[in-house]
């Protein structure tokens, strides 16, 4: 059955329908395709999709770290330490990966953490490239490596104790 054809090889008003045309386009010619991509797509992912979970920092000593996670995957993070008693927050790390590096994320990482800690002054100790950038278009101020409040500086020996008598001298040396 050779003559048997199932396509049409007309429409309705008698024109011969395209074999790979306009079948498979939605609308326009020059319509964007199913799959997004490119800045303004991380962009939207960023505030739509990203999620901000609060964990203790892996490191310990008295740090917490905010989780940047994307579909269960964690794509940032930035530790931090925040002091209360004395209104000053250090933000020790920040990373993220490489897609959402130029998509605002670290800017909403770190807004949120201004929200979470309201009426705390943060510093940082970072000097990285990426870094850098974000924490001035922030104001977050660049802090002296022993910078920190009394309630994070590690006791040194001696520090807290009270002077050390002088010795008496011995009797008959003068």
């Amino acid at each position: 059955m050779q003559g048997n054809q199932t396509y049409a090889t007309s429409n309705a008003h008698g024109r011969p329908v395209r074999e790979s045309g306009s079948q498979g386009r939605r609308e326009g010619r020059h319509r964007r395709t199913t799959r997004r991509a490119g800045r303004w797509h991380r962009r939207l992912l960023a505030y739509r999709d990203v999620e901000l979970l609060p964990s203790p920092a892996p490191a310990g000593a008295g740090e917490e770290c905010l989780l940047l996670v994307h579909i269960r995957k964690v794509v940032g993070r930035v530790t931090y330490r925040a002091c209360d008693e004395c209104a000053e927050g250090v933000i020790t790390d920040v990373v993220l990966d490489e897609p959402f590096r130029d998509c605002g994320l670290g800017t909403r990482a770190l807004s949120h953490l201004r929200s979470r800690h309201p009426g705390v002054a943060w510093r940082t100790t970072l000097e990285t490239r990426l870094t850098r950038g974000l924490l001035r278009r922030m104001r977050v101020p660049r802090a002296p490596v022993e910078g920190n409040c009394s309630h994070m500086r590690p006791a040194s020996a001696g520090s807290d104790s009270a002077p050390a008598p002088a010795p008496a001298s011995a009797p008959g040396s003068r």
